[in-house]
């Protein structure tokens, strides 16, 4: 457990925690944004931008509320990795990224990331989105640690496959889902927003005071 918890804690993955102000700033306004069928990444090739934009889509999709693209997280995680990111937590990010996408190619019988579409990538996610027993999470933590922990002794080191894609999906997800959260339209149009916050209610029903929305952060 505590090699779990010092995993997590290494900020090895997106390290979205620490975003800064800057890149906040890229969830908001986002009426001013392109679609992402036009979007140049800035780090990403314009490949690895479409497929991680459609995988967004597919992980936050349009409904009655916004989609992932609509409210640019793609571009908040492509600037994350440009500007912020470690080189050798960005390099890990994009080992783990292309054996994701190479499993969503091989499945799709495509040759080019521009190419593969929502239905493409759905069954991939489905597969590494799929809940883990406990000693697979474990299993998973404990090669990943092992991993990083050569990488940033200057060593060398293989992850398996399988691994790396369970862990780039899970946190892509994650990091979608916080930055979803994070941007002005989700915060004040579909979450309960308050600009001033006013009475603290500490055990009323979620029911009751928001209709059952969570809190904008």
């Amino acid at each position: 457990m505590e090699r779990r918890s010092a995993l997590k804690n290494m900020g090895m993955a997106f390290g979205y925690a620490v975003a800064t102000p800057t890149l906040l700033s890229l969830l908001q306004g986002c009426k001013d944004k392109p679609a992402y069928s036009e979007w140049v990444p800035a780090y990403l090739d314009r490949g690895q931008g479409q497929a991680l934009a459609t995988t967004l889509d597919v992980i936050l999709p349009k409904t009655d509320t916004p989609s992932a693209t609509e409210v640019n997280v793609h571009g908040f995680i492509d600037a994350y990795l440009d500007q912020v990111m470690p080189l050798e937590q960005r390099d890990f990010v994009m080992m783990k990224m292309g054996k994701f996408y190479d499993r969503a190619l091989e499945g799709s019988g495509k040759t080019e990331l521009a190419e593969l579409e929502a239905e493409d990538i759905e069954p991939v996610l489905a597969t590494y989105l799929r809940k883990r027993t406990e000693e697979e999470e474990t299993a998973h933590s404990e090669a990943v640690m092992s991993y990083m922990q050569a990488i940033m002794q200057g060593g060398e080191a293989t992850l398996d496959e399988e691994v790396a894609r369970y862990t780039f999906a899970n946190e892509l997800r994650d990091l979608a889902t916080w930055a979803y959260k994070s941007s002005e339209k989700v915060g004040e149009e579909v979450l309960a927003y308050l600009p001033i916050p006013g009475e603290y209610i500490a055990c009323g029903d979620l029911q009751e005071l928001t209709g059952g929305k969570a809190w904008s952060e």
